[in-house]
């Protein structure tokens, strides 16, 4: 993997890459922040309040590394394209995206609105769209990356995660819809798939467990079952949002990044899993266990 940025040609070997990361307040994205500004790359971390970005700047500040921490809320059109702007008017250049702002969601069908399947779209999918459509024409000019951090639950379909996964299979359907476009104009699209992270993300869920086992009904039997498989997999086998991390990197620095990047070994078997599947037996044979 290389640990330097990679300038593309069409621009001066000695103007430094502009990388804009969304959602880098904790975990994976502040972790991408601080190697990007390691690697020599000027890095703008974005989210969506700055008035939690205590943890990123102190990050920073123990990495000796400098980072430009700009406000950008991923479902307001008009917070990307002023946080987008605003890095061309100072920098006049934007060469990587790292799409990485999402929120996490539990639930299931029967008990739930369809209003609230619609927020996490709006987040998770159309959030998405909303910065790579913004940064797209910049990209453009610098034949540069347009990055975005997903999740094995983007590759296999996961018990109660109904509305999360959908919204994973979408950014996932469309960016490999468009990477062939985009190449056409020299601009580079991957995928980087996490599976457990240790980090905030499962916390910012803000999940009243037992109230939510409680209020399950019949499903309160496989609820349970859900949560306490996915809270064992989280204390034992998460992975670092640094070694996380480097899967962007590996997505910001290649000289040909793969279009589908999982961030550990166990990521790449699971992924596997689905992959192989032709007609959905082994996937379906192994996700009814975590629900039975």
């Amino acid at each position: 993997m290389s640990t330097l940025p990679t300038t593309p040609a069409s621009t001066p070997a000695d103007s430094t890459p502009t990388v804009l990361i969304t959602g880098t307040s904790s975990g994976i994205g502040l972790a991408a922040a601080i190697a990007a500004a390691r690697a020599g790359w000027r890095t703008v971390a974005t989210l969506r309040d700055t008035s939690r970005a205590d943890a990123l700047r102190k990050a920073a500040s123990e990495a000796g590394v400098e980072l430009d921490i700009r406000q950008l809320d991923v479902v307001d059109e008009s917070s990307v394209a002023a946080a987008v702007n605003g890095v061309i008017a100072d920098y006049g250049r934007l060469d990587a995206v790292v799409n990485n702002a999402g929120a996490g969601h539990v639930g299931t069908l029967e008990q739930e609105s369809v209003a609230d399947v619609r927020k996490v779209m709006e987040v998770n999918f159309f959030g998405v769209l909303n910065v790579s459509k913004a940064a797209l024409p910049h990209l453009r000019a610098t034949g540069g990356r347009l990055i975005t951090v997903t999740s094995v639950g983007g590759v296999i379909g996961q018990p109660f995660n109904e509305a999360y996964c959908a919204a994973k299979f979408a950014v996932e359907g469309y960016m490999e819809s468009l990477a062939p476009v985009a190449a056409t104009v020299g601009v580079s699209v991957s995928v980087v798939e996490p599976g457990a992270v240790a980090t905030e993300f499962v916390t910012n869920i803000g999940l009243d467990i037992e109230g939510e086992i409680a209020a399950a009904g019949p499903y309160a039997g496989a609820l349970r079952t859900y949560v306490d498989r996915t809270v064992a997999q989280f204390m034992n086998g998460a992975q670092t949002p640094a070694g996380a991390a480097e899967a962007v990197m590996e997505a910001l620095t290649a000289e040909r990044p793969a279009f589908r990047i999982q961030t550990s070994e166990w990521a790449r078997d699971f992924t596997g899993t689905k992959l192989a599947d032709r007609d959905g037996s082994a996937v379906l044979g192994m996700t009814g266990t975590w629900v039975s």
